[in-house]
């Protein structure tokens, strides 16, 4: 079992010095929270709802920004679907902070500890901040290379770079909201990071609408309106976040000098957090690399019109990966705070009731997918290639849904209880399956689109029955952090 205590006992002044710290603002945590105790099948429901909404939310504006730029041209679809590939690398660099965060402050308030996940929390702030940086320079630099690797020239090169920079700012913002949210997480309230980003989402989609097609007095900026919409909402979604920290109604408070990073709390949240981190940044490469697959399946010009197709897959597909990933942050809570109570055998029951539960809608997305192919490509894009593209190998990666739910439940199952290190090697196998497959059978074979999508089969496939197997075995139930 693991031993969250093991090295904090000499760890608890507040601002550095010899004197015991005084008592912090947030109260400690009574013995058990109801997250240990509580029947699984309807604690599990509850708390994912909320984080459902949140998802669904989140999938209706980049749907939106899909459909304003499907207005414009498949040029504009491009150029934000690449905007989406690179916001989702500084997501996945957010990792870095994030699965640390949520993995301890879910173990010390499942302990009781209460003090000490907020010790925690306050640390991952600071990180985030820093980490957005980070993103936000190595974006803006790469904005030029993204674009031409994709193979994007003259206009539709310009404005995918000029995205890309300007979205770069909303990611540092994002960094902040994304590691804060984790941390509230942890603690069981996914209602609260819920209402942040419905205000971000609402927010983002008025302001993009407005700006895209200009009424009365406001300016009509095209694509350079979606993504101001984007920043300017993200930059609100930052504000929001730090307000409620700092009023601590979460159980969570920032307090200044907790907020001064300690090199002994930085490498626990980083031991936890590099391989989930690394992890997203393998997944997101192969992806990225598969982009690569896509935009070369023909000539530029047909290309760009597969490229716009995939985009627009890829985007409605989230009404089956976003409830996923609503499902197993609720599992990743439940199993790290379970263990912190020393309760294996709960733990080990919870993905399983999760992937139960989100499988069954997976069932009613697959089979609106497959009969809906030819009307949701009709709802996207005006253009009539791209939903000629689109349609038919749409209808066949309606049937991987319910495998999509399995790969993503277990494996945030397994990061929740800190196990980031196989998930790890699960993706870097995925990803190389995904990129030989899709290359053979799409270029090689000479496949199309439907033929590269067979590599992001594949790939789905194993990561179900990698995540299945590693979580049946048992033995992260053992993994410290």
């Amino acid at each position: 079992m693991s031993n969250v205590h093991s090295d904090t006992e000499n760890y608890d002044m507040l601002d550095g010095s010899n004197q015991p710290a005084q008592e912090p603002l947030v109260k400690k945590s009574q013995t058990s929270t109801k997250l240990v105790s509580a029947p699984i099948r309807r604690t599990l429901f509850i708390l994912a709802i909320p984080v459902l909404g949140e998802q669904l939310l989140n999938a209706a504006v980049g749907t939106f920004d899909v459909f304003l730029a499907g207005r414009i041209s498949h040029t504009a679809t491009a150029a934000i679907g690449l905007g989406a590939y690179v916001a989702w690398l500084g997501s996945m660099i957010a990792m870095l902070v994030g699965t640390g965060t949520t993995a301890l402050v879910s173990r010390f308030e499942g302990a009781g500890d209460r003090r000490q996940a907020n010790r925690f929390a306050n640390q991952s702030i600071t990180l985030a901040a820093i980490v957005g940086l980070c993103i936000f320079l190595l974006i803006y630099t790469l904005a030029p290379w993204f674009a031409h690797y994709c193979r994007m020239t003259g206009e539709a090169y310009t404005i995918t770079v000029n995205y890309l920079r300007f979205d770069a700012i909303g990611l540092f913002f994002l960094c902040i909201t994304l590691v804060g949210s984790a941390a509230i997480r942890g603690l069981g309230d996914m209602r609260t990071p819920m209402a942040i980003f419905a205000i971000i989402n609402g927010v983002n989609i008025l302001v993009s609408y407005l700006l895209v097609y200009g009424p009365g007095p406001i300016p009509k900026l095209g694509i350079t309106g979606i993504v101001i919409g984007t920043v300017a909402a993200q930059g609100l979604g930052a504000m929001l976040m730090i307000l409620v920290l700092a009023r601590g109604r979460t159980g969570i408070m920032i307090q200044a000098p907790l907020l001064k990073l300690r090199l002994q709390d930085v490498k626990r949240i980083l031991n936890i957090g590099t391989p989930a981190a690394a992890d997203g940044a393998i997944m997101w490469s192969g992806h990225f690399i598969f982009l690569a697959i896509i935009s070369r399946l023909a000539d530029p010009q047909q290309s760009q019109i597969l490229f716009a197709a995939h985009i627009v897959a890829i985007r409605v597909e989230a009404l089956t990966y976003l409830p996923a990933v609503a499902w197993s942050t609720a599992t990743a809570t439940m199993i790290g705070q379970a263990l912190g109570a020393a309760n294996i055998a709960r733990a080990r029951r919870i993905a399983h009731e999760a992937v139960m539960q989100c499988g069954l809608l997976s069932l009613f997305v697959a089979a609106f997918f497959y009969f809906g192919a030819d009307l949701i490509y009709d709802v996207m894009s005006t253009d009539k290639e791209v939903r000629l593209a689109g349609a038919a190998p749409f209808r066949y990666l309606s049937l991987l849904q319910p495998i999509l739910v399995i790969a993503i439940v277990y494996i945030w199952a397994l990061r929740g209880a800190g196990d980031t290190k196989y998930p790890l090697l699960i993706t870097i196998v995925g990803v190389n399956i995904r990129i030989l497959t899709g290359y053979i059978c799409g270029i090689v074979l000479q496949g199309g689109l439907l033929g590269a999508w067979m590599g992001m089969f594949a790939d789905n496939i194993w990561r179900g029955a990698a995540g299945l197997t590693r979580y049946y075995r048992g033995k992260w139930v053992h993994t410290k952090v």
